[in-house]
């Protein structure tokens, strides 16, 4: 893709380093005790030495690899036939356990296994349970679970681990404040190494004679802790994921401090799990996602907050479901960096967010190929995919700007804008809440059993007429029956301020979300 934005996040790691606040691992390429992990298909070495199947130790060897398991029943798990493996496909991996804390600088190849790290079921309390994984060339690939795993080590959010195991006190996080460099899972991607990890997942299985977790591991590369990720002094180290279902997951925060990260995932890009609780920041770095290459996606995806303070994100979701390249159940705080999201829709931005933004929800969506301008910024790039939704936000806008948006070179017009609270939101700008108690099935509301719903005028067109014989209840007096919104698509909304439509995009005060985006008439 031959865009200015594009240009930016890839030549991003070359230009931004690692945060200071958060990131468990030092910046520089010498670190005191390094031990250093060879992989290979034929024989695998810690610090030179050949490791056999029954070396104890630092690191370990193994077939034990957690995955889901063909021919169960109900009782078993979540999983559907496509979810299953076979014993036979399990036993062709190399597992490489990590098993002592350290600092481990990895290489090599595995075309069949997983690096797993795994200090015990109590290194979640305690502060020395540290592994930092210093990729420097790895290429692993797993078919019947993640290809790199953080199991147990060090979980930095001490008034979490307190509360899911105790239940001693009512659990609350302020998004902003979440700091995770003392986390026991980092990442360090080695300046100028190429990384690349093909993985999949494990549906949810039940622990026995029940219905709660015993496992479940959504992404390609995981961790059940929270988990930083950084780039070595220069930045200039790749990641790429490819991953059968999510990418790059964590079960309760994530940083990204550096380093330059791809991932194309067939659902989630990137996603943090815990409701309402998990954070998502990135502080730098480069992030390119193309994410629901399959049913659906988000590119980035957060059960509970995401924060940007810095770097170049480029985030692409599903093109064919109700998913956006930000996601959150929470806030999204964007406070710094550059960032471009795409989907059918994009979660709002909080009002809070540090730094200006522009949210444009277009009337009908753009085909792979359009050519998208925002003209006087940097943003300009050809679409990949289809898109409704884009959310862009750079230190370069500013307030009180007229800027023009252009789509294949012709000028468009909005015909209603808001403060934020919309994001890509539904078609035509519409945000419907139902009653409080009640929600509104995923596919809609269906009318009773046996009956076909009723169709949808077009362009608002004559309502929908009572069956012969049968006549509209009637109704106190002084009441009429609502009629319904005239016009097409962005013609008619429910809140935000419906005017004139405008070919002049500007931020203000209140401004931030412009909606019914169309060719200039």
């Amino acid at each position: 893709m031959k865009s200015k934005i594009l240009a930016a996040i890839l030549s991003a790691g070359l230009l931004l380093t690692a945060c200071s606040t958060s990131g468990g691992a030092s910046s520089s390429n010498q670190r005191e005790g390094e031990r250093t992990l060879t992989l290979s298909d034929q024989e695998i070495k810690l610090d030179g030495q050949t490791l056999s199947q029954d070396s104890e130790g630092a690191v370990t060897l193994s077939h034990d690899i957690v995955y889901y398991h063909d021919n169960t029943g109900e009782d078993y798990g979540e999983g559907t036939q496509t979810d299953m493996h076979t014993q036979e496909e399990a036993d062709a991996h190399t597992v490489v356990t990590i098993r002592k804390a350290g600092t481990y600088r990895v290489s090599g190849t595995l075309s069949a296994g997983q690096l797993a790290i795994d200090l015990g079921s109590e290194a979640k309390r305690d502060p020395e349970a540290v592994v930092t994984l210093v990729l420097d060339g790895v290429d692993i690939t797993c078919t019947v679970a993640p290809a790199v795993i953080f199991y147990n080590v060090y979980e930095c959010d001490e008034a979490w681990v307190a509360y899911d195991e105790e239940e001693t006190e009512n659990y609350s996080v302020q998004p902003a404040d979440v700091d995770t460099s003392a986390a026991g899972a980092n990442v360090v991607l080695a300046d100028g190494s190429v990384n690349q990890v093909n993985g999949s997942y494990v549906a949810r299985i039940y622990k026995e004679g029940t219905t709660k977790k015993l496992h479940k591991y959504d992404g390609a590369f995981y961790s059940k802790m929270s988990m930083n990720i950084n780039g070595e002094t220069e930045g200039t180290g790749t990641l790429s994921i490819v991953a059968d279902n999510e990418g790059l997951d964590s079960e309760l925060h994530l940083t990204i401090n550096g380093g330059q990260i791809n991932i194309q995932a067939q659902n989630d890009g990137i996603n943090t799990n815990e409701d309402n609780v998990s954070v998502t920041t990135i502080n730098g770095g480069a992030l390119q996602i193309n994410a629901g290459l399959g049913e659906e996606g988000d590119g980035i995806d957060s059960n509970g907050h995401i924060v940007i303070n810095g770097g170049a994100v480029y985030s692409m979701a599903s093109d064919h479901s109700p998913d956006g390249g930000l996601d959150a159940d929470g806030e999204i705080l964007i406070n710094g960096g550059q960032v471009a999201a795409l989907g059918v829709r994009n979660d709002a931005v909080s009002s809070d967010s540090k730094q200006l933004y522009i949210e444009l929800s277009f009337a009908s969506a753009l085909p792979a190929g359009a050519l998208v301008e925002l003209e006087g910024t940097s943003l300009s790039f050809t679409l990949e995919k289809g898109a409704q939704s884009i959310l862009y936000s750079a230190p370069e806008l500013e307030q009180d700007v007229s800027y023009t948006l252009k789509v294949d070179g012709a000028v468009q017009q909005y015909t209603r804008h808001t403060s934020g609270g919309f994001g890509g939101g539904r078609p035509g700008g519409m945000d419907v809440q139902p009653p409080e108690g009640l929600e509104f099935p995923e596919d809609g509301p269906q009318p009773p059993e046996g009956q076909e719903p009723p169709q949808r005028p077009e362009n608002g067109g004559e309502p929908p007429q009572m069956p012969d014989g049968q006549q509209p209840p009637e109704l106190p007096e002084g009441q009429n029956h609502p009629q319904p919104p005239q016009g097409g698509p962005g013609q008619f909304h429910i809140d935000g301020e419906q005017g004139e439509p405008s070919t002049d995009f500007m931020l203000t005060d209140s401004v931030r979300s412009f909606s019914g985006i169309a060719e200039q008439r």
